[in-house]
Formats: structure tokens, sequence, C-alpha cells
């Protein structure tokens, strides 16, 4: 039974800079980046005739909702860019609906190790909500006790980052920043006749960040489209 599915950076002149490049350059690969520069579309898990959200768990709807006892996650901070990367995934796909939070929630959790600018704040916040059940989604997930975490396959830096990076003026990238692609399992829980049930669903994607020397610790900039990672 299936369970629905860049030191501070120097102006925001250099960051729009540095998306040029990338689409520039991902352009010639073949590779679309308009997750990464506008955000992707807003996800919206209920059917288009209000029905319930897709691959849904069925229960019994006098089931009661399990009481919160839960905390939100939290991104640990790294200056290693391979492990912040992996904790921002961690943190992104850690969400439980009978903890008492709501998406927002657990979206102020990912922006409070974004780029201190603020610069971003608006794009990466808009990346985040569509990793996440929409409200309504997530008011009939509750119903059934639905939670989700994200177990990590792969890292790497993908290859058209290496040409960016290559093909950048001075300037243009503020040191630090790198992208990683993960691929990895997304876990989701629930209960459907009382029962418990689970499903597994292959992800991936990229995320954009800063380290030193730009920040002591690394920053989010932004997040790919799910599913539609950088190579």
């Amino acid at each position: 039974m299936k369970i629905p599915d860049l030191p501070e950076p120097r102006s925001r002149h250099r960051l729009i800079a540095v998306l040029a490049v990338l689409v520039t350059v991902l352009v010639l690969a073949g590779i679309g980046v308009y997750g990464l520069i506008t955000g992707p579309p807003t996800t919206n898990e209920s059917g288009s005739d209000g029905s319930r959200p897709p691959g849904l768990v069925l229960t019994s709807p006098s089931h009661p909702v399990p009481t919160a006892t839960q905390r939100l996650p939290t991104v640990r901070a790294s200056d290693d860019p391979e492990t912040f990367a992996r904790n921002i995934a961690t943190a992104l796909f850690a969400w439980d609906t009978a903890s008492g939070f709501m998406p927002l929630d657990y979206t102020s959790v990912i922006l409070a190790v974004g780029d201190p600018s603020g610069a971003e704040q608006a794009g990466v916040a808009s990346d985040i909500a569509t990793y996440l059940p929409n409200r309504e989604a997530w008011t009939e997930l509750r119903h059934y006790a639905t939670a989700q975490h994200l177990t990590i396959d792969e890292m790497f830096v993908p290859d058209v980052w290496d040409t960016a990076v290559d093909q950048a003026q001075p300037g243009q990238l503020a040191e630090g920043t790198i992208a990683y692609t993960i691929k990895g399992t997304r876990h989701r829980t629930g209960i459907w006749n009382g029962e418990d049930v689970t499903s597994e669903h292959p992800v991936a994607f990229t995320v954009f960040i800063v380290c030193a020397p730009t920040y002591d610790t690394c920053h989010l900039l932004r997040l790919s489209q799910l599913d539609n990672p950088l190579s």
C-alpha cells in the first residue's frame, strides 16, 4: 500500500552573474536549470478533482492522530562542504505530520542555515516549499500519521558544475561556492487500517552551498528542482 507520494556574498549582482554562468553552461550541456533560477513549480499533492493526495494510505477517519512528541529536525553546522550538504539533505526530508508542526515550521529549519545576507531567502524558501506537502495535503496526511526520512546513497560534485567554475570570470563566483548532487531513497511510514505501512521512492536533487573562505561555516544558497538534479 503506497503512501503519497556566496565572506557574505559581495553583492547580489555577483549571484546573478553566477546564475548567468550556470545557465550558459547548462544550456550548452543540454540541461535545464530553470528550477535553480526561479525555483521549482509549486507542488500540489491533492488530486485535481479535490480527492485525496495520490498514493495516500487509506484508514478509518476515526483513527486518532498521534500525540505530538517529536522536535523539529536541525541542520548541524559544518565547515566541511560535503558534510554540510549531507546535513541539509537529511533535514530537508525529515518531517512527521503527527509532530504537531506544520510545513512552514520545517521550512524555517532550512532557512536558518541559508545565506546570511538574505539575498536568496525568498528563492530558497520557494525551493524548500516544493519539497514539502502543501498545507492542505499536510492536514490530510496527518490523519494517517505520515512521516518521512531520507537515506543517502550517493553524493558527488556534478560535472557541469566544474565546467561552470572553469568558465566563470574572476570574481563571479564567491570562494567556497560548490554544488552537490545527492541521490537517495525517500522513506515514508504511516498507518492504514490500524496497521503500520511503509513505502520507498528514489529521489535526486542538487544543493548549492557556500563555505570557507567566504564564511566560517557553510550556508545554503539554493536547491534544484526535485528529481531534476545537475549531473
